[in-house]
């Protein structure tokens, strides 16, 4: 099988394609609204609860987990008198900015939905090879470092101007934004915590050699639910690599 640019994918990578397309596409009401948003110039999602006859929470929630798989992506702007009166429902408070979705810049709308990029194997060796070369308590803080800040940009990305969401819903984001990048993501509870379990692992191998690299993961995580969740909280992460029986994030 081919992925991008013709080059062969392997069994995990396209599991993890097809766990991350299902995920966004797997609600018919969720297909019909992301080809609603690639024939316009943008929509909130009041417009979208609106001409879909949902809840405007219902239709926030299909357009944040198009979001969150990359498949859309998030405008704010301080709306006019005009663009108040369009946002209605959608704004919760005065002068709070409009929320737009859209597809993202210079997607070409005739072209079939792209699966998630594909890891580059060279430049993972390369990366881990890197990490090798420097003291382990400090490579580790390094790419964990690397991974929230990362995280935190892409927490940016898909609720930018939001408030503070619950822990939960938090959480349920990340995994989708996860498994948008390869790890075939979900949220769980677990007694009295919830994790964000990850089936695949877009390092392959290299994680495996040198599991330091697990620590890009931990970063990422916290990053997202520190920008989604609105405060940093402590993650334990688990991974397959340290001998583990489950990549996880735990908190």
């Amino acid at each position: 099988m081919d992925g991008v640019a013709g080059h062969p994918v392997d069994a995990a990578e396209f599991s993890a394609m097809v766990a991350a397309v299902t995920s966004a596409f797997g609600d018919p009401t969720r297909r019909e609204i992301y080809l609603h948003v690639r024939d316009s110039e943008g929509v909130t999602a009041a417009e979208v609860a609106e001409r879909f006859a949902l809840h405007p929470n219902v239709a926030r929630h299909h357009l944040d987990k198009l979001a969150a798989g990359g498949y859309l992506e998030v405008v704010v702007a301080r709306p006019g008198p005009a663009g108040a009166a369009e946002e209605g429902a959608d704004r919760r408070a005065a002068g709070r900015p409009s929320k737009r979705y859209r597809s993202p810049s210079g997607l070409d709308q005739a072209r079939p939905l792209a699966f998630p990029p594909r890891r580059d194997d060279l430049l993972v060796m390369l990366l881990g090879g890197a990490l090798r070369l420097l003291d382990p308590a400090a490579a580790e803080c390094m790419a964990e470092e690397v991974g929230e800040a990362y995280g935190r940009s892409l927490a940016a990305q898909l609720a930018p101007g939001d408030g503070q969401r619950s822990l939960r819903s938090a959480l349920h984001t990340v995994a989708d934004a996860l498994t948008a990048h390869g790890f075939a993501a979900h949220a769980e509870a677990r007694d009295t915590s919830l994790a964000v379990v990850a089936e695949q692992c877009p390092f392959g191998d290299t994680a495996a050699v040198h599991p330091v690299l697990c620590a890009v993961d931990r970063g990422m995580v916290r990053g997202m639910l520190a920008g989604l969740y609105g405060t940093s909280i402590p993650v334990t992460m688990s991974s397959r690599a340290r001998g583990d029986e489950a990549c996880a994030a735990v908190v």
